[in-house]
């Protein structure tokens, strides 16, 4: 539900043109999504809707009829790829998986992103479900008797970034080899790729690894902790990094030979990080972000919200934008976090339900209005 529409909305950003395929008078699912709350939505439209719909245009068709879907078809001859977010299955039924489609037009390029991909299981697929699948959950949080999913949809979003990577891979074979290809992407699939060296590390050992909240299993101190008006982090990884914290906290009781290796610190980690902890609460964040900085220790604050999009950095690179809206009201969003040298970035309002589908017609299939309305009398659009 959100793998399928980050995709597109990533592909649109960056330039694409990009028709949402919508059913008629319902629209997508998403439309609905925070539409009725008054804090997470603007004239009806939800904070879903209005980001990740941005810079796309809406097309009404009942791909279920015979004759909507042979319009479908029409706009795949013109289209370079078709991207489904459908369960696993449901392009074929309707008729309108890749080995269909690309009889139409042999270049067409389909990338379908489902729960687990083209095999035969067949089962609901959510972020969450998918987490707790792939093993993402058992290492997140303080420890195994409470798993703890993470905080944004990272299994839909990491799917929605290898779409994205297997679109563009595709688009290039096709550059090369003159026909199209099909991107067949599984939640699963990218949630396990996500695990990394976290998997290897499990076959080399034979264990299941457990979480350890915001520690590191290599490098102490590496972690949280809370001062006096909120909460900060620091990251002891190379060596060098130990005694300019030491310098900095005045950790005397801590410099000591076996503490000046990794392996030291990690047997004492607790007596380390309670030391820590206890300085850090007798001053504020930005007290420490000072002092550890202008010693050369790794540290950050945790933000809110609220404190992350005020960062002037990121303000700087555009990565807080303004959509204004049909009622000319700007509404902030996250910008694109590709920034390319030769390409202006421009954001566009979601679109209303089927806004964009008589202009479609007439521009990439050369409909005229008598060929429009039929369609529309119809209810095909």
């Amino acid at each position: 539900m959100l793998a399928g529409p980050y995709t597109t909305m990533i592909l649109a950003d960056l330039g694409a043109e990009v028709v949402k395929i919508e059913q008629p008078k319902k629209g997508d699912i998403t439309r609905n999504l925070l539409k009725d709350d008054p804090k997470y939505s603007l004239d009806g439209v939800g904070a879903y809707h209005l980001t990740l719909a941005r810079n796309k245009k809406s097309f009404e068709l009942d791909l279920k009829s015979d004759s909507g879907k042979e319009l479908f078809l029409k706009l795949v001859n013109a289209a370079d790829v078709v991207v489904d977010n459908f369960s696993q299955g449901v392009t074929k039924r309707l008729g309108i998986d890749h080995e269909q489609l690309a009889k139409e037009n042999p270049k067409i390029i389909t990338c379908s992103i489902s729960g687990f991909g083209d095999t035969e299981i067949n089962r609901p697929a959510y972020d969450n479900l998918i987490q707790g699948y792939g093993g993402a959950m058992s290492i997140t949080g303080i420890d195994k008797e409470n798993p703890v999913k993470s905080g944004i949809p990272i299994a839909d979003l990491g799917a929605g970034l290898y779409a994205v990577i297997g679109i563009l891979s595709a688009l290039r074979s096709r550059d090369t080899h003159g026909v199209g290809e099909h991107v067949d992407i599984s939640m699963l699939d990218t949630q396990v790729s996500l695990l990394t060296y976290m998997a290897t590390m499990h076959f080399l050992s034979g264990e299941d690894p457990e979480p350890i909240g915001n520690q590191h299993m290599n490098h102490v101190p590496f972690n949280s902790y809370q001062t006096k008006d909120g909460f900060i982090q620091i990251g002891v990884v190379a060596e060098d990094f130990w005694p300019n914290l030491v310098k900095a906290l005045n950790l005397n009781e801590l410099d000591t030979d076996e503490n000046k290796e990794r392996k030291g610190r990690l047997k004492n980690r607790e007596s380390i990080d309670k030391t820590i902890q206890s300085i850090f609460l007798t001053n504020k964040t930005e007290f420490w972000l000072s002092l550890l900085q202008e010693n050369r220790v790794p540290c950050g604050p945790i933000n809110s919200l609220s404190e992350t999009f005020q960062d002037q950095d990121l303000l700087k690179r555009n990565m807080i934008v303004e959509v204004l809206q049909e009622n000319g009201a700007p509404v902030k969003m996250p910008g694109n976090p590709v920034k390319i040298s030769n390409h202006s970035e421009e954001f566009n309002r979601s679109p209303n339900l089927g806004e964009h589908t008589k202009s479609i017609l007439r521009d990439w299939l050369n409909f005229d209005e008598e060929n429009i309305k039929n369609l529309e009398d119809k209810e095909i659009i």
